[in-house]
């Protein structure tokens, strides 16, 4: 995840709130980790109470100093990266951008 803005990222298991693999030491990613697993629980619970047939593309959270992406591994369900950006040093398109194609190349 080494591109401009970056504070921390992981990669993270929303059955368990595990983190799988992390970067970067912005605050305990394992503690984030587990806390963003319930917003996609919830994001995902809502979509099936409303009866969406839709995937979460990401959810961006924005705060006064930083932006946290949440996304879903697309060809991997149950995971997730959550990546925390400098707000001031970050570009956020392709933060967005980085982050897909980093899914992309997700071998596992």
């Amino acid at each position: 995840m080494g591109f401009d803005g970056v504070l921390g990222a992981a990669l993270v298991d929303s059955s368990s709130g595990m983190t799988l693999a992390q970067s970067g030491s912005v605050f305990d990613l394992d503690v984030a980790a587990a806390g963003n697993t319930e917003v996609v629980r919830s994001k995902m619970k809502t979509m099936k109470a409303l009866g969406l047939k839709d995937e979460i593309e990401d959810i961006l959270i924005t705060l006064g100093k930083q932006y946290h992406i949440i996304r879903p591994v697309a060809n991997k369900a149950g995971l997730f990266f959550y990546v925390v950006l400098d707000r001031a040093r970050s570009n956020l398109a392709l933060a967005r951008r980085k982050v897909l194609d980093i899914e992309q190349e997700l071998a596992m």
